[in-house]
């Protein structure tokens, strides 16, 4: 059977974007795609008109196309035969999904790791734990760590301080209960007990309970006071929101959930939201999205929900 002839499906007109917007749907539809991917794809859209055009009509020839795919005896059939496949579109998506592997190529040789909605605990050593959460990628350093991607919960109380390096800089502390984080080439550090020192290119900030530092490429944020327990309310197996942005809440989600939420529409993702999820509520969190906010949801393979 050639899907081609289904009546409902029009080829797309020959144009780089639709070409490009072709592409952005085989990424999604791969099962690797990642947070990264999907803010990447909102920002392409968010280009012009014209691209999140592109992206509607290559969404819409798939919903033509999806009923006819369904009675093909075996499914990769269909992403090869349909729009999406070919060898050069699906080369550039695996070098797409290398670039947004979780640690980078490091990660692959990660000494402790976890996957989508997996925490695990580790005993580094007598006196030092780790709680890793969801996409986490940790090495050891010497007598420390380096988070290379993720965020881990450190609790130390050794005889001899731990040193946890994450980006560009160095957590070091004796006796504390802290929380770093390591996403988007940004790095978050909480002191949720005791006491630590964050030392950035030169510079050495101590931190006390309930204390909070960001530091990227571009240099040091500003020590803020925040709510400790909050930070690490997934611990408890909870997401809390705390007026946050929609479009940071459907990033946050998308770590701890298979498959991936894609939201496309830019005013959208600037509405302000106050909520608390459990992860055992995350497997249906687009229809609590849609009905809270009026959001249009296509379902696409694997887990793959956008959200316009």
């Amino acid at each position: 059977m050639n899907i081609f002839n289904f009546p409902a499906a029009r080829p797309m007109p020959a144009d780089p974007l639709h070409d490009e917007a072709r592409d952005w749907l085989l990424l999604l539809t791969s099962g690797r795609a990642t947070v990264a991917d999907a803010k990447a794809l909102r920002a392409w859209c968010a280009r012009s008109p014209e691209h999140a055009q592109a992206f509607e009509q290559v969404k819409a020839l798939w919903q033509q196309l999806a009923p006819a795919a369904e009675h093909l005896a075996q499914p990769r059939h269909f992403g090869r035969r349909a729009f999406l496949g070919g060898a050069i579109a699906a080369s550039a998506a695996v070098v797409m999904v290398h670039v947004g592997l979780p640690g980078g190529f490091a990660g692959l040789t990660a000494d402790y790791r976890t996957e989508v909605g997996e925490q695990r605990q580790v005993v580094l050593s007598e006196g030092v734990s780790l709680e890793l959460n969801t996409q986490t990628r940790i090495s050891r350093v010497g007598q420390g760590i380096e988070l290379l991607e993720g965020e881990v919960e450190v609790l130390v109380h050794g005889a001899q301080p731990l040193k946890v390096q994450a980006g560009t800089g160095w957590v070091s502390a004796a006796r504390a209960r802290f929380n770093v984080r390591n996403t988007d080439h940004k790095v978050c550090v909480t002191c949720i007990d005791g006491a630590l020192s964050v030392d950035v290119a030169g510079r050495s900030v101590p931190l006390q309970q309930g204390r909070q530092l960001t530091y990227d490429a571009a240099g040091l944020g500003e020590v803020a006071t925040v709510d400790a327990q909050a930070v690490v309310a997934w611990r408890e197996q909870v997401l809390v929101f705390n007026n946050a942005t929609l479009a940071t809440v459907v990033d946050e989600i998308n770590r701890y959930r298979p498959g991936m939420l894609v939201l496309l529409n830019k005013e959208l993702g600037q509405r302000r939201v106050q909520a608390r999820f459990s992860l055992q509520q995350l497997a249906g969190v687009a229809l609590l999205i849609r009905d809270a906010y009026g959001a249009k949801c296509t379902e696409l393979p694997g887990g793959v929900v956008l959200l316009s």
